[in-house]
């Protein structure tokens, strides 16, 4: 018997889908007829999720990371229909392309294909015309939330502040929260400042997460609190992207719900958000440094984010989340600091004995399962080979090779975990490798880019502990 892969996929905009629970019965029992299992393990769904994109189907991506294993723990994907697999024509062809070149069949139950050229062209005939059903449906759905938006109905989820009752908005234990976040603004105080202060009494955004600067200007900025409501045909009218939406193709009509905010208020503070974004410039890019020696390399030993470049008269660096609002504890350190505590330290370690070596995992293939998961895999596919031939399934000359194949998987999986662990350090190699990176770092004509590239060689993090006033150095193995 063969072992399949069983993958379910509901979208939210059609009916006439089978719900999972019957995809997955109508697998099952092709499954049985056609001499495939489809163990429980192997079975992923994506519940809610449009199949125009494999991006964000994130079993889906899991599964096709376990088909490209070096395992082969599946030789097919079952779905119901080949839309459930995709439904964009270009992403379809290339995953089974893939999938092909590592001996997985993506096998349709309700959709038999025959063999040869004339199977293949059906096929193509078959994601073009789920792709196009797909377009034309994105269409009438954006065409329909746009007429109900229109007379005022509500077509998204609740804003933060409101419950949705009775199909209108209805403002919440957390509308004064919203009334104080336009007050202190009009009071005063940034939008980082207001993130901090809210994260510090607890709260939190719908998703669970601390407010940050982003949250809070998109709060300021949305116009359900002045009882309006605002509907984009592309659905980019988010201002907490960092970029501005086109508001060429925004409606924005009055609503059927209470305001939270007076006609008054909202109007001070959009004109002190149009003043400010008028006086000050626009935050660019290619405005910071290309490059600085410890970029990306040193973390905040709070929250565990990146310190990134501050553009100061003193150049310096400043924990990412503290910037935003989201952390609450300031890691501003100086560039020209930290570059010679970290000269004295790789100095310091050239002539130590013992290096603070960073915690290193056994490596995992890439996108894949780690070592003990494929053996474990391995051994349940021996498991049910034994199974089959028990039940009368195979003989016992198809049993004997089954066996033989899978027990050489299993003593190739064990070595690849051995030679895959990691490997005493050679300290008289080391030190010879930190002296290397000593003296590219501190040649002056060395480019940032590479003393950075040469740290890196060496260097896992930097963990900047502020109330220990030091820089914590892991090196790699």
């Amino acid at each position: 018997m063969k072992i399949a892969a069983a993958y379910l996929r509901v979208s939210t905009e059609r009916q006439d889908e089978y719900s999972l629970d019957s995809q997955l019965k109508l697998i099952r029992e092709y499954a049985s007829k056609n001499d495939y299992i489809v163990p429980e393990e192997f079975v992923f769904v994506d519940d809610g999720i449009s199949g125009r994109s494999a991006k964000k189907r994130t079993q889906f991506q899991n599964m096709i990371a376990w088909a490209k294993d070096k395992t082969h723990p599946f030789e097919a994907i079952l779905v119901w229909k080949f839309s459930r697999f995709a439904r964009n024509q270009e992403e379809s062809i290339f995953y089974k392309s893939m999938l092909q070149r590592s001996g997985v069949e993506v096998i349709s139950i309700s959709e038999p294909l025959a063999d040869g050229p004339f199977g293949s062209l059906i096929e193509r005939i078959l994601e073009w015309m789920d792709e196009f059903y797909s377009i034309r449906l994105s269409g009438e759905v954006k065409r329909g939330m746009a007429e109900k938006v229109s007379r005022g109905e509500i077509v998204t989820i609740a804003a933060f502040g409101y419950d949705i009752v009775d199909k209108t908005y209805v403002p919440n234990e957390n509308a004064d929260i919203v009334r104080r976040i336009y007050a202190d603004f009009l009071a005063g105080d940034g939008v980082t400042a207001i993130a901090r202060k809210l994260s510090i009494e607890g709260v939190r955004t719908k998703r669970g997460n601390n407010p940050d600067n982003r949250w809070v200007r998109y709060i300021l900025q949305n116009p359900v609190y002045n009882g309006k409501l605002r509907w984009s045909s592309d659905g980019k009218n988010n201002y907490s992207r960092g970029r501005d939406p086109d508001r060429s193709k925004w409606i924005v009509v009055d609503g059927q719900h209470e305001k939270i905010v007076d006609d008054a208020t909202w109007k001070a503070v959009q004109a002190k958000i149009e003043l400010h974004d008028r006086v000050t410039p626009k935050y660019r890019r290619d405005s910071q440094p290309v490059e600085w020696m410890l970029k990306g390399l040193v973390r905040c030993s709070n929250c565990g984010a990146t310190l990134v470049y501050a553009a100061l008269s003193c150049p310096s660096m400043q924990c990412h989340n503290y910037s935003k609002g989201t952390c609450q504890i300031s890691h501003s350190l100086s560039i020209a600091k930290a570059n010679r505590l970290v000269i004295e330290a790789l100095e310091a370690c050239a002539s130590a004995s013992v290096f603070p070596l960073a915690p290193q995992s056994v490596p995992r293939p890439a996108n894949g399962p780690d070592f003990e998961k494929a053996l474990s895999l391995a051994q349940n596919k021996l498991r049910r080979v034994q199974e089959a031939y028990e039940a009368g399934i195979d003989s016992l000359e198809e049993y004997a090779q089954k066996k033989a194949k899978i027990t050489a998987e299993i003593n190739s999986i064990r070595g690849k975990a051995q030679k895959a662990a990691p490997a005493p350090v050679n300290i008289p190699a080391y030190k010879k490798k930190v002296l290397n990176v000593l003296d590219i770092i501190k040649d002056d004509s060395a480019t940032e880019a590479a003393k950075n590239a040469a740290l890196k060689s060496i260097i896992s993090y930097i963990v900047y502990e502020k109330q220990n006033h030091r820089l914590a150095i892991y090196f790699y193995t």
